[in-house]
Protein backbone atom coordinates (compact mmCIF):
# COMPACT_ATOMS: atom_id res chain seq x y z
CA UNK A 1 0.00 0.00 0.00
CA UNK A 2 2.79 2.40 0.97
CA UNK A 3 4.50 1.61 -2.32
CA UNK A 4 1.34 2.40 -4.29
CA UNK A 5 0.91 5.74 -2.49
CA UNK A 6 4.54 6.59 -3.20
CA UNK A 7 4.06 5.83 -6.90
CA UNK A 8 0.96 8.04 -7.03
CA UNK A 9 2.80 10.92 -5.36
CA UNK A 10 5.75 10.58 -7.75
CA UNK A 11 3.44 10.47 -10.75
CA UNK A 12 1.53 13.54 -9.54
CA UNK A 13 4.75 15.44 -8.93
CA UNK A 14 6.14 14.49 -12.32
CA UNK A 15 2.96 15.60 -14.05
CA UNK A 16 2.81 18.88 -12.14
CA UNK A 17 6.47 19.60 -12.78
CA UNK A 18 6.00 18.80 -16.46
CA UNK A 19 3.05 21.19 -16.69
CA UNK A 20 5.01 23.95 -14.95
CA UNK A 21 7.97 23.34 -17.24
CA UNK A 22 5.71 23.49 -20.29
CA UNK A 23 4.35 26.82 -19.10
CA UNK A 24 7.89 28.14 -18.73
CA UNK A 25 8.95 27.22 -22.26
CA UNK A 26 8.68 30.48 -24.20
CA UNK A 27 6.73 30.70 -27.43
CA UNK A 28 7.73 33.17 -30.13
CA UNK A 29 6.01 36.52 -30.30
CA UNK A 30 4.93 36.52 -33.91
CA UNK A 31 5.65 39.78 -35.71
CA UNK A 32 2.76 39.28 -38.15
CA UNK A 33 0.43 36.47 -37.07
CA UNK A 34 -2.20 35.59 -39.64
CA UNK A 35 -5.84 35.06 -38.70
CA UNK A 36 -9.02 33.88 -40.34
CA UNK A 37 -11.44 36.49 -41.59
CA UNK A 38 -14.18 34.29 -40.13
CA UNK A 39 -13.54 32.03 -37.10
CA UNK A 40 -15.70 29.29 -38.64
CA UNK A 41 -13.64 29.09 -41.84
CA UNK A 42 -10.78 26.69 -42.63
CA UNK A 43 -7.82 26.97 -44.96
CA UNK A 44 -5.68 25.12 -47.44
CA UNK A 45 -2.18 26.54 -47.94
CA UNK A 46 -0.74 26.64 -51.47
CA UNK A 47 3.00 26.42 -52.11
CA UNK A 48 4.34 27.23 -55.57
CA UNK A 49 7.21 25.41 -57.26
CA UNK A 50 10.01 25.13 -54.64
CA UNK A 51 12.90 24.12 -56.92
CA UNK A 52 14.50 27.55 -56.56
CA UNK A 53 14.78 26.96 -52.81
CA UNK A 54 16.18 23.44 -52.95
CA UNK A 55 18.72 23.92 -55.77
CA UNK A 56 20.99 26.20 -53.70
CA UNK A 57 22.04 25.39 -50.15
CA UNK A 58 21.78 29.04 -49.13
CA UNK A 59 18.12 29.16 -50.26
CA UNK A 60 16.96 25.98 -48.54
CA UNK A 61 16.23 27.64 -45.15
CA UNK A 62 13.57 29.80 -46.85
CA UNK A 63 11.61 26.68 -47.76
CA UNK A 64 12.12 25.39 -44.21
CA UNK A 65 10.73 28.69 -42.94
CA UNK A 66 7.62 28.34 -45.12
CA UNK A 67 6.73 24.90 -43.79
CA UNK A 68 7.66 25.91 -40.22
CA UNK A 69 5.30 28.88 -40.57
CA UNK A 70 2.54 26.55 -41.78
CA UNK A 71 3.06 24.24 -38.80
CA UNK A 72 2.96 27.25 -36.48
CA UNK A 73 -0.34 28.47 -38.01
CA UNK A 74 -2.26 25.19 -38.10
CA UNK A 75 -4.51 26.26 -35.24
CA UNK A 76 -4.58 29.99 -36.03
CA UNK A 77 -5.76 29.37 -39.60
CA UNK A 78 -7.55 26.04 -39.11
CA UNK A 79 -5.26 24.56 -41.76
CA UNK A 80 -6.72 21.32 -43.10
CA UNK A 81 -4.13 20.61 -45.79
CA UNK A 82 -1.19 21.92 -47.80
CA UNK A 83 -0.98 21.91 -51.61
CA UNK A 84 2.24 22.10 -53.63
CA UNK A 85 2.42 22.55 -57.40
CA UNK A 86 5.61 20.49 -57.80
CA UNK A 87 9.12 20.81 -59.16
CA UNK A 88 10.52 19.90 -55.77
CA UNK A 89 14.00 19.73 -57.29
CA UNK A 90 15.86 21.31 -60.19
CA UNK A 91 17.16 17.92 -61.40
CA UNK A 92 15.78 14.53 -60.42
CA UNK A 93 18.89 12.40 -60.94
CA UNK A 94 22.26 14.08 -61.21
CA UNK A 95 25.40 13.43 -59.17
CA UNK A 96 27.30 16.40 -60.62
CA UNK A 97 25.67 19.78 -59.96
CA UNK A 98 24.83 21.42 -63.25
CA UNK A 99 24.33 25.03 -64.28
CA UNK A 100 21.77 26.82 -62.07
CA UNK A 101 22.46 24.72 -58.95
CA UNK A 102 25.20 23.90 -56.45
CA UNK A 103 23.43 20.82 -55.10
CA UNK A 104 23.34 17.23 -56.29
CA UNK A 105 19.93 15.71 -56.90
CA UNK A 106 20.15 13.75 -53.67
CA UNK A 107 20.86 16.94 -51.73
CA UNK A 108 17.87 18.64 -53.36
CA UNK A 109 15.51 15.73 -52.64
CA UNK A 110 16.75 15.63 -49.05
CA UNK A 111 16.14 19.36 -48.69
CA UNK A 112 12.57 19.03 -49.98
CA UNK A 113 11.95 16.03 -47.75
CA UNK A 114 13.35 17.87 -44.73
CA UNK A 115 11.11 20.89 -45.31
CA UNK A 116 7.95 18.78 -45.56
CA UNK A 117 9.00 16.73 -42.53
CA UNK A 118 7.95 19.71 -40.40
CA UNK A 119 4.36 18.87 -41.40
CA UNK A 120 4.52 15.10 -40.87
CA UNK A 121 2.00 13.84 -38.32
CA UNK A 122 0.46 17.34 -38.23
CA UNK A 123 -1.35 18.00 -41.49
CA UNK A 124 -1.76 16.27 -44.89
CA UNK A 125 0.26 17.74 -47.74
CA UNK A 126 -0.46 17.03 -51.40
CA UNK A 127 2.20 17.38 -54.10
CA UNK A 128 1.87 17.42 -57.90
CA UNK A 129 5.17 16.28 -59.37
CA UNK A 130 6.66 18.64 -61.96
CA UNK A 131 8.77 18.22 -65.06
CA UNK A 132 12.01 18.71 -63.10
CA UNK A 133 11.04 15.83 -60.80
CA UNK A 134 11.46 13.35 -63.70
CA UNK A 135 14.34 12.20 -65.87
CA UNK A 136 17.89 13.48 -65.42
CA UNK A 137 17.58 17.20 -66.07
CA UNK A 138 13.89 17.69 -66.91
CA UNK A 139 11.62 14.86 -68.02
CA UNK A 140 13.75 13.05 -70.57
CA UNK A 141 12.12 9.89 -69.20
CA UNK A 142 9.76 8.74 -66.45
CA UNK A 143 12.41 8.11 -63.78
CA UNK A 144 11.59 9.90 -60.51
CA UNK A 145 12.80 9.70 -56.91
CA UNK A 146 9.47 10.98 -55.60
CA UNK A 147 8.14 7.58 -54.38
CA UNK A 148 11.41 6.99 -52.54
CA UNK A 149 11.31 10.24 -50.59
CA UNK A 150 7.53 10.54 -50.20
CA UNK A 151 6.07 7.10 -49.47
CA UNK A 152 2.61 7.12 -47.92
CA UNK A 153 4.00 5.68 -44.69
CA UNK A 154 6.04 8.81 -43.90
CA UNK A 155 3.11 11.04 -42.88
CA UNK A 156 0.53 9.57 -40.48
CA UNK A 157 -1.70 12.57 -41.26
CA UNK A 158 -2.44 10.94 -44.65
CA UNK A 159 -4.14 7.99 -42.96
CA UNK A 160 -7.87 8.08 -43.64
CA UNK A 161 -7.41 11.18 -45.85
CA UNK A 162 -5.68 9.59 -48.84
CA UNK A 163 -8.55 7.55 -50.29
CA UNK A 164 -7.24 6.37 -53.66
CA UNK A 165 -4.09 6.18 -55.80
CA UNK A 166 -2.89 4.54 -58.99
CA UNK A 167 0.65 3.54 -60.09
CA UNK A 168 2.97 5.94 -61.86
CA UNK A 169 4.36 5.65 -65.40
CA UNK A 170 6.77 2.95 -64.26
CA UNK A 171 4.03 0.85 -62.69
CA UNK A 172 5.25 1.72 -59.18
CA UNK A 173 2.70 2.48 -56.44
CA UNK A 174 3.10 6.20 -55.80
CA UNK A 175 1.31 9.29 -54.56
CA UNK A 176 1.98 11.01 -57.87
CA UNK A 177 -1.62 10.17 -58.80
CA UNK A 178 -3.66 10.19 -55.62
CA UNK A 179 -6.91 11.48 -54.12
CA UNK A 180 -7.55 13.01 -50.71
CA UNK A 181 -10.88 13.54 -48.95
CA UNK A 182 -11.68 16.36 -46.53
CA UNK A 183 -14.98 16.67 -44.67
CA UNK A 184 -16.55 19.86 -43.38
CA UNK A 185 -19.98 20.53 -41.86
CA UNK A 186 -20.59 23.63 -43.97
CA UNK A 187 -18.80 22.74 -47.20
CA UNK A 188 -19.79 19.12 -47.22
CA UNK A 189 -17.08 16.90 -48.64
CA UNK A 190 -14.06 17.96 -50.66
CA UNK A 191 -11.94 15.71 -52.85
CA UNK A 192 -8.47 16.83 -53.94
CA UNK A 193 -7.01 14.83 -56.84
CA UNK A 194 -3.36 15.31 -57.77
CA UNK A 195 -1.65 14.03 -60.90
CA UNK A 196 1.74 13.35 -62.41
CA UNK A 197 3.31 15.86 -64.77
CA UNK A 198 1.85 15.73 -68.31
CA UNK A 199 -0.75 13.15 -67.16
CA UNK A 200 -1.50 10.12 -69.30
CA UNK A 201 -4.98 9.35 -70.63
CA UNK A 202 -5.42 6.62 -68.02
CA UNK A 203 -4.72 9.13 -65.26
CA UNK A 204 -7.33 11.56 -66.58
CA UNK A 205 -9.82 8.72 -66.98
CA UNK A 206 -9.13 7.52 -63.43
CA UNK A 207 -9.70 11.05 -62.08
CA UNK A 208 -12.86 11.45 -64.17
CA UNK A 209 -14.36 8.16 -63.02
CA UNK A 210 -13.37 8.76 -59.42
CA UNK A 211 -15.03 12.19 -59.33
CA UNK A 212 -18.19 10.86 -60.99
CA UNK A 213 -18.39 7.64 -58.97
CA UNK A 214 -20.96 6.86 -56.30
CA UNK A 215 -18.57 7.69 -53.46
CA UNK A 216 -17.58 11.19 -54.63
CA UNK A 217 -20.09 12.52 -57.18
CA UNK A 218 -21.59 14.86 -54.58
CA UNK A 219 -18.16 16.15 -53.49
CA UNK A 220 -16.64 19.45 -54.55
CA UNK A 221 -13.52 18.33 -56.42
CA UNK A 222 -10.19 20.14 -56.78
CA UNK A 223 -7.82 18.86 -59.46
CA UNK A 224 -4.14 19.74 -59.19
CA UNK A 225 -1.45 19.18 -61.79
CA UNK A 226 1.90 20.84 -62.44
CA UNK A 227 1.63 22.19 -65.98
CA UNK A 228 -1.68 23.49 -67.33
CA UNK A 229 -1.78 27.24 -67.88
CA UNK A 230 0.45 30.21 -68.71
CA UNK A 231 0.14 34.00 -68.81
CA UNK A 232 0.87 36.05 -71.90
CA UNK A 233 0.38 39.80 -71.49
CA UNK A 234 -1.92 39.17 -68.52
CA UNK A 235 -3.99 36.74 -70.60
CA UNK A 236 -4.32 33.34 -68.95
CA UNK A 237 -4.31 30.61 -71.58
CA UNK A 238 -4.14 26.85 -71.38
CA UNK A 239 -0.93 25.27 -72.64
CA UNK A 240 -1.50 23.61 -76.00
CA UNK A 241 1.91 22.02 -76.74
CA UNK A 242 4.48 19.90 -74.93
CA UNK A 243 8.23 20.44 -75.16
CA UNK A 244 9.26 17.31 -73.26
CA UNK A 245 10.22 13.77 -74.24
CA UNK A 246 7.89 12.33 -71.62
CA UNK A 247 5.18 10.57 -73.64
CA UNK A 248 2.33 9.92 -73.80
CA UNK A 249 0.63 12.73 -71.96
CA UNK A 250 -1.84 15.61 -72.06
CA UNK A 251 -1.41 19.36 -72.32
CA UNK A 252 -3.54 21.93 -70.54
CA UNK A 253 -5.93 22.16 -73.48
CA UNK A 254 -6.37 18.39 -73.47
CA UNK A 255 -6.82 18.24 -69.68
CA UNK A 256 -9.64 20.75 -70.05
CA UNK A 257 -11.27 18.87 -72.92
CA UNK A 258 -10.91 15.37 -71.50
CA UNK A 259 -11.39 15.95 -67.77
CA UNK A 260 -12.42 19.37 -66.52
CA UNK A 261 -15.07 20.41 -69.01
CA UNK A 262 -16.96 17.06 -69.02
CA UNK A 263 -16.91 16.67 -65.22
CA UNK A 264 -19.83 18.14 -63.30
CA UNK A 265 -18.15 18.48 -59.91
CA UNK A 266 -14.50 19.40 -60.60
CA UNK A 267 -14.74 23.08 -59.70
CA UNK A 268 -11.16 24.20 -59.14
CA UNK A 269 -7.90 23.55 -61.01
CA UNK A 270 -4.56 24.46 -59.42
CA UNK A 271 -1.23 24.40 -61.26
CA UNK A 272 2.26 25.91 -61.31
CA UNK A 273 5.10 25.38 -63.84
CA UNK A 274 5.11 28.61 -65.87
CA UNK A 275 7.28 31.55 -64.76
CA UNK A 276 9.08 34.56 -66.24
CA UNK A 277 12.37 36.09 -65.20
CA UNK A 278 11.26 39.71 -65.05
CA UNK A 279 10.17 40.12 -61.41
CA UNK A 280 6.65 41.05 -62.55
CA UNK A 281 4.27 39.28 -60.21
CA UNK A 282 1.33 39.47 -62.61
CA UNK A 283 3.21 37.37 -65.19
CA UNK A 284 3.93 34.54 -62.75
CA UNK A 285 0.39 33.97 -61.58
CA UNK A 286 -2.80 33.46 -63.57
CA UNK A 287 -6.53 32.94 -63.14
CA UNK A 288 -9.50 32.24 -65.37
CA UNK A 289 -12.95 30.69 -65.07
CA UNK A 290 -14.82 28.72 -67.73
CA UNK A 291 -18.12 26.87 -67.75
CA UNK A 292 -18.22 23.08 -67.66
CA UNK A 293 -20.86 20.95 -69.35
CA UNK A 294 -23.19 21.49 -66.36
CA UNK A 295 -22.93 25.26 -66.81
CA UNK A 296 -20.89 25.73 -63.64
CA UNK A 297 -17.73 27.78 -63.37
CA UNK A 298 -14.46 25.87 -63.17
CA UNK A 299 -11.95 28.18 -61.49
CA UNK A 300 -8.39 27.73 -62.80
CA UNK A 301 -5.47 29.20 -60.88
CA UNK A 302 -1.72 29.15 -61.58
CA UNK A 303 0.76 30.05 -58.85
CA UNK A 304 4.52 29.87 -59.40
CA UNK A 305 6.78 32.43 -57.76
CA UNK A 306 10.19 30.77 -58.10
CA UNK A 307 11.73 33.77 -59.90
CA UNK A 308 10.24 36.47 -57.68
CA UNK A 309 13.19 36.68 -55.33
CA UNK A 310 15.81 37.83 -57.81
CA UNK A 311 15.18 35.84 -60.98
CA UNK A 312 16.15 32.27 -61.89
CA UNK A 313 19.30 32.51 -59.79
CA UNK A 314 17.67 34.44 -56.94
CA UNK A 315 16.45 33.19 -53.57
CA UNK A 316 13.71 30.93 -54.94
CA UNK A 317 10.61 33.03 -54.46
CA UNK A 318 10.78 35.34 -51.40
CA UNK A 319 8.69 32.85 -49.40
CA UNK A 320 5.43 33.74 -51.17
CA UNK A 321 2.56 31.33 -50.63
CA UNK A 322 -1.21 31.50 -50.83
CA UNK A 323 -3.80 31.16 -48.09
CA UNK A 324 -7.05 29.72 -49.46
CA UNK A 325 -9.75 30.44 -46.89
CA UNK A 326 -12.91 28.37 -47.30
CA UNK A 327 -15.68 30.52 -45.85
CA UNK A 328 -18.54 29.06 -43.79
CA UNK A 329 -21.09 29.97 -46.49
CA UNK A 330 -19.93 26.78 -48.23
CA UNK A 331 -19.22 28.49 -51.56
CA UNK A 332 -16.68 31.31 -51.20
CA UNK A 333 -12.91 30.82 -51.23
CA UNK A 334 -10.89 33.88 -50.27
CA UNK A 335 -7.41 33.93 -51.83
CA UNK A 336 -4.60 35.98 -50.30
CA UNK A 337 -0.88 36.00 -51.07
CA UNK A 338 1.52 36.15 -48.14
CA UNK A 339 5.24 35.78 -47.39
CA UNK A 340 6.45 34.33 -44.06
CA UNK A 341 9.93 35.53 -45.04
CA UNK A 342 8.88 39.17 -44.87
CA UNK A 343 6.34 38.57 -42.11
CA UNK A 344 8.85 37.15 -39.64
CA UNK A 345 10.31 40.56 -38.76
CA UNK A 346 8.64 43.77 -37.52
CA UNK A 347 10.90 45.72 -39.90
CA UNK A 348 9.64 43.91 -43.03
CA UNK A 349 6.13 42.76 -42.19
CA UNK A 350 4.67 45.66 -44.18
CA UNK A 351 6.04 43.87 -47.28
CA UNK A 352 4.48 40.50 -46.41
CA UNK A 353 1.07 41.08 -48.01
CA UNK A 354 0.28 41.42 -51.70
CA UNK A 355 -2.99 43.22 -52.38
CA UNK A 356 -3.16 43.57 -56.16
CA UNK A 357 -6.35 42.18 -57.74
CA UNK A 358 -4.51 39.11 -59.03
CA UNK A 359 -3.04 38.42 -55.57
CA UNK A 360 -6.11 38.88 -53.40
CA UNK A 361 -9.52 37.84 -54.73
CA UNK A 362 -12.55 35.66 -54.10
CA UNK A 363 -13.71 32.58 -55.96
CA UNK A 364 -17.38 31.63 -55.65
CA UNK A 365 -18.18 27.96 -56.21
CA UNK A 366 -21.91 27.83 -56.92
Amino acid sequence: MRKQILCIVIAWFAGTAGAVLAQQIPSPRRADPQHLTDPDAFTLILLGDPQGYTKYDVNQPIFDLCTAWIADHIELLHIRGVLCTGDLVEQNENIVPQRHTNQTSRQMWEAASRAFARLDNKVPYIISCGNHDYGYLHSENSLTRFPEYFPIERNPAWKGVCVDAIPNRNGIPSMENAAFEFKDDRWGNLLVITSEFYPRDEVLEWAKQLAAGDSYRHHTVIFMTHGYMETQKNNARRIDASHYDLEPGNTGVQIWEKLLQPSDNIRLLICGHEATDNNVFAENVAYRADRNRAGKNVHQMMFNVQTLGGGWEGNGGDGWLRILEFMPDGKTVKVRTYSPLFGISPTTRHLAHRNDPYDRFDMVIE
